[in-house]
């Protein structure tokens, strides 16, 4: 499990970018809080983090032609099975969103999805 760095989602190969959509939308689920070493620093965030990085990867999607179930866009909606949030706090984010995603990071990330090519 890994969240890409955000510069780099609009170079996902298909099945990676399919993954991640997966990934966002476990971790924002049941997922949320549920530790795994990768990307564990996600929950030291609100979880409007995770809804605006997941809002990237969407984005992306429906560029590239994807129809993604409408409910993903709100804020408040955690899936099927997980109770929404009642009224998730809205927050100014920076870019990048999650401060871990440096440009050390960009490098591993680059490389990572080289191999993957």
């Amino acid at each position: 499990m890994r969240l890409w760095h955000e510069q780099i989602i609009h170079l996902l190969p298909r099945n990676q970018l399919l993954g991640q959509h997966r990934e966002c939308c476990a971790l924002r689920g049941n997922g949320w809080m549920k530790k795994h070493k990768t990307v564990d620093y996600i929950f030291l965030y609100s979880p409007y983090h995770l809804f605006m990085y997941h809002s990237l990867v969407m984005d992306e999607m429906e560029k590239r032609g994807y129809k993604i179930a409408i409910e993903w866009r709100d804020k408040n909606y955690r899936g099927k099975i997980a109770e929404n949030y009642y009224d998730l706090e809205e927050k100014i984010i920076e870019s990048p969103i999650y401060k871990e995603h440096n440009a050390e990071y960009l490098i591993e990330c680059t490389e990572n999805l080289q191999k993957k090519v």
